[in-house]
């Protein structure tokens, strides 16, 4: 795991070039603390640098960026390919025996491009992975990143100059830097909570989004970007060749497919342990773990003396059944707090989904102990066990039937009780319920049911259900740019609504919230982290399953909830899904007021230009007073001020 950046064209054609990628590597130092590497050559204009995390390999044959044995390509690499080892033996089968100089799996990897092209090598490697390839004589730069964008990677042409890097702060240090705020980018943000691939926050950045490779051949020409593999194609092909085994048998098929991934994943020259919640998709990863371990694995979580938001208790449940080498700390509301200052330098262009502070504070945990941390994320988008897609399944199937002057008429009457009312009323009636009827925050809940009412096609509803802000109430002069929810490219064709909601979310919710989140949290304390769920061939065989296996009697995740029943007790490990998150809400009210309110400020908002403060500050009001709970709107517009205000700063600093 690494920090990768690199320039062709402008200042990597003069005898700077190595001062501005390495000032540009340094601004990504905590992603790779282990050591650091320059290659220029200022006749062919490029020059490339990493900053290591030094995982597979810690002996100097695995430094970057990497020549070929050749000597035509040269490589910065971040990620990791976990089945080097068959790809080597593959080469050597192949090709003849290799000398090789070390066993890293970069050296692997740029002898598979060496051998069989970019493509090719792309496809036979599983793993996560970002890189810029440079080809010395064809005098092309090549930006690749894994299939479902574990590791990220920017670019974009600043001044005379192509730039790539793995977070955006790299590209401060370059003396044409212009940081414009992107206002269609923006509207996103407001609208999902994070910024979708292709955009980012500035104007001229792009993410190259996942599964895709960028080949540069002119730096004042656009590049070439195209698909190396694509989920619509698997997607398809899932449905051509549905499961035609039992339930049992998928069950052991995942397992399977699991127990592969997780054979190579805990590979490492360096300490290795998972975090564990007690949930379904963290602790299915760890039992499995455990049944391939010699020895226990290091499992990791935190507690909050809070109730609602503390899982502390069921992750030691699991770990004590199983064996495992558990830490858990209990943390105090300061110590979140603390947390709130670091995230604008923490994330590189502004991201508002909340739980980023408990997975902060996880991997700083974790990282007192092991250099890599596996996790469950994931299980979720692959086995259909997102609430919205019930409501899909069920509520939207039976409300599309109902008039919709109808629908209109029952939203106006469910949403004239204000949520304040419904809540308490709910307080009183949730101890007496069974415990897995309980559910927090019911009048917002009510509310946002209500607001899809009168929406006429499920892609609308969809869209609504993962919307904070409509854009356009609080945003002047912006147009929302499209996404895969808005035809950004074709959708596959699916069976129903809840087959597409699961490919939407796997294509744009995974990988631009949840695998930002914990990236960018883990890689601040130089933590790698691997998806095991996410190798690409237990992806394609979740996409064979029907929902008749996927929510076998209505139980969602049920695959994976069955391999879990094989190695914890049932009674361990269901209960309410709770989601790993803090009190913003209440913070908001009570210890981040003071925060809040002046970078709320109705002045400041206006001055600043970006936002219509009306309805931001009608919405602080409301919050404050309790008669709703904004705490999803409110972050995200906090944590836009809060990173600019850092950016801004931040630039300043590098311009002196």
């Amino acid at each position: 795991m690494c920090g990768i950046v690199g320039i062709v064209g402008g200042a990597a054609a003069t005898s700077g070039g190595s001062l501005s990628v390495r000032r540009m590597a340094d601004m990504i130092r905590h992603r790779g603390p282990d050591g650091d590497g320059v290659w220029t050559d200022a006749e062919a204009g490029v020059a490339i640098s990493q900053r290591r995390l030094a995982i597979i390999d810690l002996s100097s044959a695995g430094a970057q960026p990497m020549i070929s044995h050749s000597g035509r390509y040269v490589i910065v690499f971040n990620g990791e390919i976990y089945n080097h080892g068959e790809i080597r033996a593959h080469l050597d089968r192949e090709f003849g025996a290799h000398t090789w100089r070390g066993h890293s799996d970069t050296e692997t990897f740029l002898a598979a491009i060496e051998e069989l092209g970019t493509k090719k090598a792309l496809g036979l490697a599983v793993g996560m992975f970002a890189f810029g390839l440079w080809d010395r004589r064809g005098r092309t730069l090549t930006l690749g990143r894994d299939r479902l964008g574990e590791k990220p990677i920017y670019y974009g042409r600043i001044g005379k100059a192509f730039a790539f890097a793995s977070e955006l702060k790299a590209f401060q240090p370059l003396p044409d830097w212009r940081p414009d705020i992107d206002r269609n980018a923006l509207a996103l943000l407001m609208r999902h909570n994070y910024i979708p691939a292709p955009y980012s926050i500035y104007q001229g950045i792009r993410k190259l989004r996942p599964g895709h490779v960028l080949v540069l051949s002119d730096p004042m020409r656009e590049p070439h970007v195209e698909s190396y593999w694509s989920a619509k194609e698997v997607a398809e092909q899932g449905q051509r060749d549905t499961f035609q085994g039992s339930p049992d048998e998928a069950v052991d098929e995942v397992e399977r497919h699991l127990r592969r991934a997780l054979e190579a994943q805990m590979i490492a020259d360096v300490p290795l342990g998972a975090f564990l919640s007690g949930g379904i998709d963290s602790s299915s990863i760890v039992a499995v773990m455990q049944s391939i371990s010699s020895r226990p694995v290091r499992t990791f979580t935190i507690g909050f003396d809070q109730m609602g938001y503390n899982e502390a208790n069921h992750a030691q449940q699991v770990a004590h059944h199983l064996g495992t080498d558990h830490t858990e700390l209990y943390l105090s509301e300061r110590d979140a707090l603390d947390v709130v200052p670091q995230l604008p330098g923490i994330y590189c262009e502004p991201f508002s989904d909340s739980s980023q502070i408990p997975t902060f504070l996880v991997s700083k945990l974790a990282r007192g102990s092991v250099t890599v941390a596996l996790s469950g994320d994931g299980g979720d988008e692959l086995f259909s066990g997102y609430t919205r897609y019930a409501l899909a399944d069920t509520v939207w199937n039976k409300l599309s039937r109902i008039p919709m002057s109808l629908r209109r008429a029952s939203a106006n009457l469910a949403t004239l009780p204000p949520p304040g009312l419904y809540n308490s009323v709910a307080g009183g009636l949730m101890p007496l319920l069974p415990q897995r009827f309980r559910r927090e925050r019911v009048g917002d809940k009510i509310h946002k049911a209500a607001s899809v009412l009168s929406l006429q096609t499920m892609d609308e509803v969809y869209r609504r259900l993962c919307s904070h802000w409509e854009p356009t109430e609080i945003i002047p002069d912006a147009a929302e740019p499209p996404t895969m929810l808005t035809g950004l490219e074709a959708l596959p064709s699916l069976p129903g609504n809840v087959e597409r909601m699961m490919y939407i979310d796997m294509m744009s919710y995974l990988p631009d919230d949840i695998l930002v989140k914990v990236d960018r949290a883990a890689m601040a304390v130089g933590l790698e982290t691997r998806v095991p769920l996410l190798d690409h061939r237990l992806i394609s065989f979740a996409f064979s399953l029907p929902l008749s296996i996927l929510r076998a009697g209505g139980q969602t995740k049920w695959p994976l909830r069955q391999l879990l029943y094989r190695h914890v007790p049932k009674a361990l490990v269901e209960r309410p899904k709770m989601g790993f998150g803090v009190p913003i809400d209440a913070w908001l009210r009570g210890a981040l007021r003071e925060w809040a309110e002046a970078l709320l400020d109705e002045r400041r908002l206006r001055e600043d230009g970006f936002f219509r403060p009306d309805a931001i500050r009608r919405a602080w009001s409301e919050h404050l007073s309790g008669r709703r709970n904004n705490q999803y709107l409110l972050w995200d517009v906090l944590m836009f001020q809060s990173w600019r205000e850092a950016a801004q700063g931040a630039s300043s600093a590098a311009a002196a």
